[in-house]
Order: structure tokens, then sequence, then C-alpha cells
């Protein structure tokens, strides 16, 4: 008598890919390259690890290694250097999130630190509701709202402290331009570049 045994097959079937889970399109390493605007060459970029995710939505470039920017002027004069912890972009946004150690430094003098900043493409604004510290040739400020051009020479800082210049407080510059009110916006400070000869801290 023969007895045979018959199993009944299963079909082995792994779990599902969420997008949140998937992986790169492209990973570069070591990456010093340049990135052009309209056919303009705008920034160097210099990044131990690159990657690119097209399948994410919103698709976006990774730098979980660190980022560091040369920003260049028609010309290609270095006009500032930039540099964080780890960096997002979204294409489709033209946005860049910078968080970790973030640090800007330009022609100007013009320092600034924080541990998160938001770099609008679109509307050519960096911006952040982190801590911030700005530190600049005439005056140091620190506050917990941030916004400012890509040339750091217009910004605004809100519930701030710091020194200040005197015209910063006045309703006009050394040059006679008026300022905009910044009185609805409680311990608000909006700078606008000025020479002044007197300086005041508050």
């Amino acid at each position: 008598m023969i007895f045979v045994s018959c199993n009944q097959a299963h079909e082995h079937v792994a779990d599902a890919i969420n997008p949140q889970d998937s992986a790169s399109m492209m990973t570069s390493y070591g990456v010093n390259t340049l990135i052009s605007d309209s056919g303009v060459i705008k920034y160097r970029i210099v990044t131990e690890r690159w990657d690119v995710n097209t399948v994410k939505n919103p698709s976006r470039w990774e730098f979980m290694k660190g980022i560091f920017f040369e920003q260049f002027d028609e010309l290609l004069h270095v006009q500032a250097y930039i540099q964080a912890d780890t960096a997002w972009y979204y294409d489709q946004q033209r946005l860049w999130k910078l968080r970790g150690r973030v640090n800007i430094r330009n022609v100007n003098g013009v320092v600034y630190t924080s541990n998160e900043l938001y770099w609008d493409g679109l509307r050519h604004e960096f911006y952040s509701t982190e801590f911030s510290r700005i530190v600049t040739p005439e005056r140091t400020l620190e506050g917990s709202y941030f916004r400012s051009d890509e040339n750091m020479s217009h910004y605004l800082v809100t519930n701030s402290k710091g020194s200040f210049l005197a015209s910063d407080m006045s309703g006009e510059s050394s040059d006679g331009a008026s300022q905009p009110d910044t009185s609805s916006t409680p311990d608000s400070v909006y700078v606008r570049p000025a020479v002044v000869k007197h300086a005041a801290s508050r």
C-alpha cells in the first residue's frame, strides 16, 4: 500500500512597499558639481552623498551626509557660502530645507546660524521658524522667526533681542528713506541697510 501525501501550495508574497520606504533612483558619492539656472552658473554643491528620489511624493534630492554651497554672481565671483548637516531639495517647489548647524556667510560680512532654514527658490528668500542668529558688521540679532532676501540685505527678525543701530529703531534711515512700519508685529525688527554714525543697544 502506497500512501501519497499532498501539501497545499502556498504563495509567498512580500509586504507591499510604501512610497516612504522607496529606494533612491540615483545615488552619487563624493560630489563636487556646478548648478546652473536659466543657463547661468549659480552654485557649486559639494557633498559626500547625493540621493535623487523621484518615487516619493513630492520628489526630492536628499543630502544626508551634509552639504556645502558656493553662491556665484554673473561673473562667477563667490557671493556666499552655505552649509548644513543635512538637506532636502523638493524640485517641483524649488524649495530647500536645511537642517543641523546651518551656516551662511556672505561677502558683506553677514553671518547667519540656525538649526533649520528654508530656502525658497521661487520667491528668492530664506525663512525659519527656529531660533536664528544673524551677525553683521553693525549689529547682532537673535529671534524665533527669520525672513530675508537671498542676499541677506533686507531681513525681518521677530521676538528678537540683541544690539542695534540707532536708525533700526527710528522711522527712517540716515539716507532719509522711510522704513516699513513694524509696530503691528510685536518684538519685531525690520532691518534696512543704512550708513549711520551713532549706535545704541537694546
